[in-house]
C-alpha cells in the first residue's frame, strides 16, 4: 500500500539495504546518476548538522562525544530535514537508515506523518560469506585507491606479472589491504547486525515488504550486470 503524497514529492523517493561488501556505495551512485536523484547517506547528514551548529547536531553530538549512539527521535528529524530540501523534490536516494526493525518502524511512521511518498526498497542480496569475502579481499593499489582490485571478484581479480600480483588498472606492484577490511570480528560484529531477520537490518527490509514495492537484486555478477538489472526494475 502507498499513502497519499499530500506534500506533492513528484520523484522516485528510494531506501536502499544490502550488507558490507555488496557493492551498495557503488550501485547507489548508479541510480543517483541515472535518475538523478540526491544520494543521501545518514553519516555525511550528522556531519552537516553538527559543523552547522544545529540544534539537533548539537544534540547528536553530545551523545556522540560521550560515545553512545544517537538516538532515533534526533536521527529520523535529521533525515526529514534533509529529504525535505529543494533537491529532493524530484526524489532522493536513502543509504544507511533504518538499520534495525525499530528504527524502519519509527522511520515509516515519521514518513507517513510528514505525507512523504516511500516508492521502493531496493535490497542488494548478497550471502553473508561471500560479502565477507569481498570486503576481505580489497585490495589498494599506491598510485591510485580507486583502481579496482579484489581477489574474490573475477571481473576485478589483480593481474599477476613474474609471479607477483599487480594491480590490474596500472600494474603497480605496490598492493595493500586495509587494516578495518582485515579485523573479522568487526566484520562480524557489522554482519550479525545486518543479517538478523527478526530484530536487525533484514527484519526492517522485511518489514517494508508489507508496505511497499520492495526491489530485490543478485549482489553476485559483477557491478555491470547489477546496475543493469538494478535499473530495469526501478524503470
Amino acid at each position: 500500500m502507498h499513502f497519499s503524497d499530500e506534500r506533492s514529492f513528484t520523484g522516485m523517493n528510494i531506501l536502499i539495504f544490502g550488507p558490507n561488501g555488496s557493492g551498495k556505495g557503488t550501485q547507489g551512485a548508479i541510480v543517483q546518476k541515472k535518475f538523478n536523484v540526491p544520494h543521501i547517506e545518514t553519516g555525511v547528514i550528522f556531519r552537516e548538522n553538527i559543523s552547522k551548529g544545529t540544534e539537533l547536531g548539537k544534540e547528536a553530538k553530545a551523545y556522540i562525544d560521550r560515545g553512545d549512539l544517537v538516538p532515533d527521535g534526533i536521527t529520523i528529524p535529521m533525515i526529514l530535514n534533509r529529504i525535505k530540501q529543494d533537491d529532493c523534490k524530484t526524489g532522493w536516494l536513502l543509504d544507511g537508515f533504518p538499520r534495525n526493525l525499530a528504527q524502519a518502524e519509527a522511520m515509516w511512521d515519521a514518513l507517513l506523518k510528514e505525507g512523504i511518498k516511500l516508492d521502493y526498497v531496493v535490497e542488494i542480496v548478497l550471502d553473508r560469506q561471500t560479502s565477507k569475502n569481498r570486503i576481505m579481499g580489497r585490495r589498494l593499489c599506491a598510485v591510485d585507491n580507486n583502481h579496482p582490485n579484489n581477489i574474490f571478484i573475477d571481473a576485478i581479480k589483480p593481474a599477476e606479472k613474474d609471479g607477483k600480483m599487480v594491480c590490474r588498472v596500472c600494474g603497480s606492484d605496490q598492493l595493500s589491504t586495509r587494516a578495518d577490511d582485515q579485523d573479522e570480528e568487526a566484520i562480524g560484529k557489522r554482519h550479525g547486525i545486518y543479517y538478523d531477520t527478526k530484530t536487525g537490518t533484514l527484519a526492517a527490509v522485511n518489514f517494508f515488504k508489507d508496505r511497499v514495492k520492495v526491489i530485490e537484486v543478485d549482489g553476485l555478477p559483477g557491478v555491470k550486470e547489477v546496475s543493469e538489472d538494478l535499473l530495469k526494475k526501478l524503470s
